[in-house]
């Protein structure tokens, strides 16, 4: 990247802000912290940053309603959110509210440093205007990558969260093609699969479920110990 990436810290342990601040400045990144809700706001604002690394448990309410409320401002922002080990739940819905990933508490700074750069290189990569547009027509749907727009025939917008669309990305650019949940999770988020790592069932059962059926049956076939496929044809055209 030409420019410095710019990370908010948002976490009420002074401990883990300090570390990550010298760390990650270390790294190469500009650092800005924050304590609480409100003082992740106003950095926000502040700062514009590239990416956030956002603790869900806040003295002033949760992580999880910063993310219902840059998704539902449509903010481009990632956010990578930190949760203790046990909290499973508190991980599933930060997906579903539009979290890019998430690392759980007590981690290595080199690992959040490896996400965050994964994190960064997915987002380079959508903002980056090529000289042709690709569209991909499927079923009664239309996906837009260079928008991130998904519309059905009708004109219809189906809103969808950033994993949501890099995973439904990822079928659209290989029509047909069988894929474990291991390659979903590399392909989508840089990293190898945890065994207890529920995150692509969980998106993809999101997905379904806003994508609804084509007119033919179901857009995704579950494969027993082999993955999920894209099971409609996909007619990409470049404009």
């Amino acid at each position: 990247m030409s420019k410095i990436p710019r990370i908010l810290v948002v976490d009420d342990d002074a401990e883990i802000r300090n570390l990550l601040d010298r760390y990650l400045s270390g790294q190469g990144f500009r650092v800005a912290t924050a304590s609480d809700r409100h003082d992740c706001t106003e950095r926000i604002a502040e700062t514009a940053p590239d990416l956030i690394v956002l603790d869900v448990m806040l003295p002033d309410g949760s992580g999880l309603d910063i993310c219902r409320e840059l998704t539902a401002r449509r903010s481009p922002i990632p956010v990578i959110l930190l949760t203790a080990l046990k909290e499973d739940v508190d991980r599933i819905i930060g997906l579903e509210l539009g979290a890019d990933d998430y690392l759980g508490k007590p981690f290595n700074p080199r690992e959040l440093t490896a996400r965050i750069r994964a994190v960064l290189r997915r987002s380079a990569q959508i903002d980056t205007v090529d000289d042709e547009t690709v569209i991909h027509h499927f079923a009664n749907l239309c996906a837009e990558p260079r928008l991130r727009r998904v519309t059905r025939d009708n004109g219809e917008e189906i809103i969808l969260t950033g994993a949501e669309f890099d995973l439904l990305r990822t079928f659209l650019e290989r029509p047909g093609r069988l894929l474990s949940r291991d390659q979903l999770l590399d392909l989508t988020q840089g990293r190898d699969r945890d065994p207890m790592d529920r995150s692509i069932d969980v998106l993809m059962s999101r997905l379904r479920r806003k994508l609804g059926d084509s007119p033919d049956g179901p857009f995704f076939k579950t494969v027993r110990n082999g993955g999920y496929q894209l099971t409609v044809p996909v007619r990409s055209e470049r404009t």
